[in-house]
């Protein structure tokens, strides 16, 4: 491959990941040399992540036809239409390819490398944890789709060994794979934690940063606390996207203090997590979650289940992590007591850690592969 071919990011521009990896991309590369081929923009009640700037071509965009909000049934209707589309969807990848053969595709989520595959382009791939951890093992058919999609990419780019175990073992011997760990934005980090202008009191805040579905198991953190009585302690709700059903169900059992806050930008979500005492992700399955090591590095004391990515973690960053039994019903109420122990000491990264997270050398050694060939 001639480092002179332009990127392609075929994803959705509304995907909050495949974005944050296309501006790292902008960042390395320069808009000139890095696109967007898109099917979805701004829908379901995800906001446009797109600026001026960016380069953005558009295939059938299914907006207009989606849900106003997310939920099950909209979940369902989505998927009918994007399966649907397919084959307009290729011809017009397809379309794009012939107008512009010096590229090539990044596929991001394991639709868009099926999408990718059947256009019968040049492409990478990175799936999301789900599409490697849960999906194959629900459809005989979607595995076997799934697998035929990543054997034809270049490589396919995975965010943890988890992933790259599961995949191997139980999808495909036969794809050309590697790890690449999520990185996260160590510089602004930095710049809002040398913020004279912000407060920084933790106080007995609680957050949970991830998606308000049943998978992350926010339930989960309600009734631990109401078991063990530790109405003293606020809870604070930030997420990406959520399933309307189950996140009625969660927001009836808030208390009074607690705050729905929803979705943050950057800069405002690093804000909350500089004043934030722990941070509590608890997923049935997790793979390198990016929210996790920016709260450790904002400070946080994050409380986990066991996961595979604990074990390849720097032990500065173990420190800074309180792992918990749900089977206990008082799991919530030890976590907290050890969190406070744990917040007597700062978190100081080395500088290997700082350098192994830092967003920028994740991106350029993901370049570096895509490029080699």
């Amino acid at each position: 491959m001639n480092g002179k071919k332009e990127l392609v990011f075929l994803c959705g521009a509304r995907d909050y990941h495949a974005m944050d990896w296309y501006k790292r991309a902008v960042d390395y590369m320069g808009y000139s040399k890095v696109s967007i081929l898109t099917d979805l923009i701004e829908s379901e009640g995800f906001p446009n992540l797109i600026d001026k700037n960016d380069r953005v071509y558009k295939m059938i965009v299914i907006d207009f036809i989606l849900f106003r909000s997310q939920s099950k049934l909209g979940n369902l209707w989505r998927n009918f239409i994007k399966l649907f589309c397919i084959p307009l969807q290729v011809f017009f990848i397809v379309r794009f390819y012939r107008k512009n053969k010096n590229t090539i595709f990044y596929a991001h989520s394991m639709y868009y490398i099926l999408l990718a595959y059947l256009s019968g382009v040049e492409f990478v791939g990175r799936p999301q944890g789900s599409d490697i951890l849960i999906k194959p093992f629900k459809s005989k058919v979607y595995k076997k789709l799934s697998a035929a999609a990543m054997e034809s990419a270049n490589f396919i780019i995975l965010d943890s060994l988890k992933m790259e175990k599961v995949l191997l073992e139980r999808v495909s011997r036969n794809v050309n794979s590697v790890v690449i760990p999520n990185g996260i934005d160590i510089e602004t980090i930095d710049f809002f934690k040398k913020s004279k202008s912000l407060e920084k009191v933790r106080g007995n805040s609680m957050l949970s940063v991830r998606g308000i579905t049943p998978l992350y198991r926010i339930s989960k953190i309600l009734e631990s606390r109401r078991h063990s009585n530790l109405f003293d302690y606020q809870l604070k709700l930030v997420y990406p996207f959520f399933d309307k059903e189950y996140a009625t169900s969660i927001k009836s059992k808030l208390e009074a203090q607690d705050v729905d806050i929803g979705m943050l930008k950057k800069a405002r979500y690093y804000e909350l997590l500089l004043n934030t005492f722990v941070v509590i992700s608890i997923p049935s399955s997790d793979s390198s979650p990016r929210s996790v090591f920016e709260a450790i590095f904002c400070g946080c004391i994050v409380i986990i289940t066991h996961e595979l990515y604990y074990d390849t973690l720097p032990i500065s960053m173990k420190k800074r992590i309180v792992i918990v039994n749900l089977e206990d019903d008082d799991w919530l109420k030890k976590a907290l007591k050890e969190a406070e122990l744990i917040s007597k000491e700062e978190f100081t990264p080395t500088k290997d850690d700082l350098k192994a997270f830092n967003e920028k050398n994740t991106f350029k050694k993901m370049y570096e592969y895509l490029y080699q060939f």
